[in-house]
């Protein structure tokens, strides 16, 4: 079924920033909010791409930008104190 809802340009705007924030197309994001309300909420089965991505929004930009830039090829020296492999 194709459902069209005409909204007011500010909840068409707020709609789709909780998408952007979710990281969900704004359909997808209306469908999940019609499937609970209705109570047909289907288990979520997210990507973990998408919960990393949701996750690294939330790391305050300061915090981010103290990370190392070869922090996943050197995650064994910045875990365990392990000698760099790419030096």
């Amino acid at each position: 079924m194709t459902l069209t809802i005409d909204l007011p340009d500010e909840q068409t705007a707020a709609l789709a920033a909780k998408a952007r924030e979710l990281g969900l197309s704004t359909e997808e994001y209306a469908r999940r909010l019609l499937e609970q309300d209705l109570g047909t909420v289907r288990p979520q089965t997210r990507h973990i791409s998408e919960v990393i991505r949701e996750n690294m929004r939330k790391v305050p930009p300061d915090i981010l930008a103290a990370m190392p830039q070869d922090g996943a090829s050197e995650h064994d020296h910045y875990i365990y104190g392990l000698p760099k492999k790419n030096t």
